[in-house]
C-alpha cells in the first residue's frame, strides 16, 4: 500500500481548512475504512525574550526533506495497518493561528490510527530537515530550535 517514489509533499503557504476538508471529503467512498486520524501542527504565537511570534517562515532543501517524508511513509505502512497515509508541510511564511503540518492516516480498525500519528509526528520533528525562522511582531526574526523534550 505504498508508492514507489517520492510525493511533494510541500504547499506554499498556510494549509487551508477546505484543503483538509476536501482530503476528508474524498476518504467517504473508501468504505472499508473504519478510522481516521488527523493531526494539525499550528503555529503558536509563542511569547520568547518579550517578542511575540507573528508568523513562521519554513524553507527545506525539497528533495532531502520529501526523501525523508517518503522514508517516514514505508516505515509507518511496515509498523501500523493502515489503509490510507497523507503528510502535508507548509513552505513559506505561516501566520500565528495557521496549519502548517497536516497529517492524515486511515486505517479498517481505530486502534492503528493514534500510535500511527504520534509515530509520524514524531519522526518528522526529529528526522526531516524542514527550517522555520519565527518572525515576531516587531518584524525581527531568528531560526527556531524544536524542543523534542517539551511533546
Amino acid at each position: 500500500m505504498t508508492d514507489k517514489k517520492p510525493k511533494n509533499v510541500f504547499k506554499k503557504g498556510a494549509i487551508s481548512t477546505d484543503f483538509i476538508a476536501n482530503s476528508i471529503a474524498k476518504h467517504q467512498v473508501k468504505t472499508g475504512i473504519g478510522a481516521h486520524n488527523i493531526f494539525l501542527g499550528q503555529v503558536r504565537a509563542d511569547e520568547i525574550n518579550n517578542k511575540v511570534v507573528a508568523a513562521i517562515e519554513y524553507t527545506a532543501h525539497e528533495e532531502m526533506a520529501n526523501l525523508k517524508f517518503h522514508e517516514i511513509r514505508e516505515a509507518t505502512f511496515l509498523k501500523f495497518d493502515l489503509n490510507c497515509m497523507h503528510i502535508y508541510h507548509s513552505l513559506g511564511k505561516v501566520n500565528s493561528g495557521e496549519i502548517c503540518l497536516f497529517v492524515f492516516v486511515s486505517s479498517k480498525r481505530r486502534k492503528e490510527v493514534f500510535p500511527a500519528i504520534e509515530f509520524i509526528v514524531e519522526e518528522i520533528k526529529e528526522k526531516v530537515p524542514v527550517f522555520g525562522k519565527e518572525i515576531f511582531e516587531d518584524k525581527t526574526h531568528q531560526w527556531k530550535v524544536n524542543d523534542l523534550t517539551n511533546k
